[in-house]
This record gives structure tokens, C-alpha cells and sequence, in this order.
């Protein structure tokens, strides 16, 4: 396997780390290795490198307050801190809102909850991916205590009109806590929390989804928010995070939000390779389907779905040609069933079985889309011959 020659197109899942993140991580390593809770001069360059990142993150972030961002291991960590955190210092209401095409990291973590007597409703999507705005003030009840919506999707891409819904949620009751998982668009949409989402309490996001390491997370809590701590010990991260800090990881995500600001321009190249992909496929193969794409959606994902073969067979038949790509959330990855976001957007047995997800990301070039473009529609027909719920004669499905 020749890693130099793999064309990546799987960037919903993870990002290579950007050269710069790298550069500005290593001192911090060896020089300031030094624990930043330390009082001598030496340990106080760290706590400054800290402090001076959580600033930049703000600003990316447009936060009111440097001290709203909180460093964690994961989004992943973020979520889990934010809900617990909103039902400790809530008790009276035990009442969650999410949506039915959440992140395993909400998903699961509300199913958990139920089994410790809380009450989730899961919002129902459209078949493009949309919510029933109606459907959410009708959900709302005097217990709930917090309303957590994704900002976008990470298997179709689909983006939630977050800034309409906080408001909806705020309006109806001002108590509830309003959280947003933006672990896929922050790097990829400006979001300017002060400005265009001031109903946001909680919002959490990953940094090797914009190109800084895997182990490493923030969440922003707003001032005010009534939230309680669930990692306990040390006085860490203004005492919202117990743990000492993981200095050279934090500096490499303050450069890399610092670059993906810079690089928001390329969204619209991004976007255009998509949508190329996109056209080529519906003309050149029959009976597929693009989940979402009645919907906005980030410019790096499609989500397309191929009648009568299976997602993880296209997936190992395009990495015999050096691509990767994915059937959808990496964290649920390996599971036969399909998608449970797929199956909340109706997408038919037959289609869902047969989806692949392309993420693309900054590195990649024309010629990795014209890669993709020679070899998958011979794929999908090699696979559909020897598929026995395919009519190759006749080019149809034949039952699932």
C-alpha cells in the first residue's frame, strides 16, 4: 500500500493534520513540556500559550468570553458534558428534545439516559433530511430541560436551520438549554455565536474534523448557562474541566481554526467537485438516489445510495484502486443495518443498503475526482452482476 498515492475522501471521519498545526505543536512537546498549573516561569509559558489559544478559539467561535470556551478530550466528551451537565444542575426536568439523525455521541448517549428515567423525544426528518418546526414546539413541555439539535449532518451533510430553531425553543421557554453538536461545520460555515446564534447555550466541535489532532475538543458553555461540571477533580479549565490540560493539542487546534478561517474561500471549490460528482453519477448509473440533496447541505458531502448492492462492497472495491471513502458515521461503522439515519429519512431497504458517503476536504484535487469518476461506475455494475438482488439483463432490482 502506497499511502502517498491514496486519494482520501473520507474527511466527514477524520482530517489529516495540516503541516502548520504541526509545526506549532512540536515546541510544546519538548521545550514547554511543563505542566501549566505550575507557578514557576517556565510552567506559566504554557498556562500563557493556553489562555492565548482559548482567546483565538473565542474569537473563531465569536463567543462573548474567552472563559466560555472549555478544552476537552472529544466532541464525543463535549456532548456527553453538555447534556449531563444541563440535567445535574437541572434536576426538576428530565425531559431531553434531539433529533432521530443525531450522532451516535447524542444518540446513544439519550438512550442511555431513558434507562435512568429520563423522557428523550427524537424529531422526525423529511425524506431530505429536514425538521418539523411544528413538530419541535408541540415536543416542548414544562420538564424539558435541554433541546439538543446538530448543526449539520454528518452522513448526508444536511445543515439545520440552527439560528431559526434556538430562537423557536428560546421564545417558547427561556429555561430550556439549547445545544448544538457543530463538530461538522465549524471550520467549514462561519459561525459568529454572538452575532447571527445568541440563543445558543452549549455548542461542542472536534478538532481533527479541521485538520488538528484526533484527542481534542471544546465545548462552548455561555456565561450564565446553568450547567454543572461533570469531569471532577483538579480546578482545570476555569474549574469546568477537571485534568491537566493538553497544551501541545490545544495550540495545534487554535492554528488550525486560525487556518480553517483562512481557507473558507475553498469551500466553494469544494463544493463544485461535489456537485460535479454528483451529476456525473446520476447520468452514467442507474437507479441511484442522493440522500439530502433536496435540502442545503455542506458543500464537501454526498450521501448517494446504489439499488441492489451492498455500501461495504463499493467501499472495498474502490480502495483496490487507492480510494477511501465510508457507508456513513465512522463511530457506527461495521454494523450490517443501515444507517439509522438513512432509515429516519424513509431512504427504501433496497437503497439504504447500498450507500456510500464522499467527504471531500482542502487537499483534495481534480484528480482525485476524476479517479472516482473512472472507476466507481464499473464497480457498481461488477457488483450488481454477481448481486442476487439485481437483473443485470434487464437493469433492475429484484426484490431486497
Amino acid at each position: 500500500m502506497n499511502l502517498n498515492e491514496t486519494i482520501y475522501l473520507d474527511n466527514n471521519a477524520t482530517t489529516k493534520i495540516d503541516p502548520t498545526v504541526v509545526t506549532a505543536m512540536q515546541p510544546f512537546f519538548t521545550d514547554y513540556f511543563f505542566n501549566p498549573s505550575s507557578l514557576y516561569p517556565q510552567a506559566q509559558t504554557s498556562r500563557y500559550a493556553i489562555e492565548t489559544a482559548r482567546a483565538q478559539i473565542a474569537s473563531f467561535l465569536g463567543a462573548n468570553k474567552d472563559n466560555e470556551i472549555i478544552f476537552t478530550g472529544s466532541a464525543t466528551e463535549s456532548n456527553n458534558s453538555a447534556i449531563r451537565g444541563v440535567l445535574q444542575a437541572n434536576p426538576s426536568r428530565k425531559h431531553i428534545i434531539t433529533t432521530s439523525v443525531e450522532h451516535p455521541a447524542i444518540f446513544e448517549l439519550c438512550k442511555d439516559l431513558e434507562r435512568f428515567g429520563y423522557s428523550v423525544t427524537y424529531l422526525a426528518v423529511n425524506e431530505n433530511g429536514e425538521l418539523d418546526i411544528k413538530e419541535l414546539i408541540n415536543a416542548i413541555r414544562p420538564d424539558t430541560a435541554i433541546v439538543s439539535i446538530m448543526h449539520a449532518n454528518n452522513e448526508t451533510g444536511v445543515i439545520f436551520p440552527i439560528e431559526q430553531i434556538s430562537r423557536i425553543v428560546k421564545l417558547t421557554d427561556n429555561q430550556i438549554i439549547f445545544h448544538t453538536d457543530a463538530t461538522q461545520t465549524a471550520g467549514k460555515l462561519t459561525i459568529n455565536l454572538k452575532a447571527n446564534f445568541p440563543y445558543i447555550d452549549l455548542l461542542s466541535f472536534s478538532g481533527h474534523k479541521l485538520h488538528a489532532p484526533k484527542g481534542i475538543g471544546v465545548l462552548y458553555c455561555k456565561a450564565g448557562t446553568r450547567w454543572r461540571p461533570s469531569m471532577i477533580g483538579g480546578h482545570q479549565e476555569h474549574g469546568k474541566r477537571a485534568g491537566t490540560e493538553n497544551v501541545p493539542y490545544i495550540i495545534g487546534l487554535a492554528q488550525a481554526c486560525k487556518l480553517a478561517q483562512e481557507h473558507l474561500q475553498t469551500e466553494n471549490q469544494i463544493q463544485d467537485m461535489r456537485d460535479r460528482l454528483e451529476i456525473f453519477l446520476k447520468e452514467q448509473i442507474k437507479a441511484i438516489k442522493i440522500n439530502g440533496s433536496g435540502n442545503k447541505r455542506l458543500s464537501s458531502t454526498t450521501n448517494v445510495s446504489f439499488q441492489g448492492i451492498e455500501g461495504e462492497s463499493i467501499i472495498y472495491a474502490l480502495n483496490e484502486h487507492n480510494i477511501c471513502a465510508s457507508t456513513g458515521s465512522a463511530c457506527s461503522s461495521g454494523s450490517l443495518a443501515p444507517s439509522h439515519v438513512l432509515q429516519a429519512m424513509k431512504v427504501p431497504f433496497s437503497f439504504a443498503h447500498g450507500s456510500i458517503r464522499f467527504s471531500f476536504g482542502r487537499y483534495n484535487s481534480e484528480n482525485d475526482l476524476q479517479k472516482v469518476m473512472q472507476v466507481l461506475p464499473n464497480i457498481v455494475k461488477s457488483l450488481r452482476k454477481i448481486s442476487p438482488f439485481w437483473d443485470s439483463n434487464n437493469e433492475t432490482p429484484t426484490g431486497f
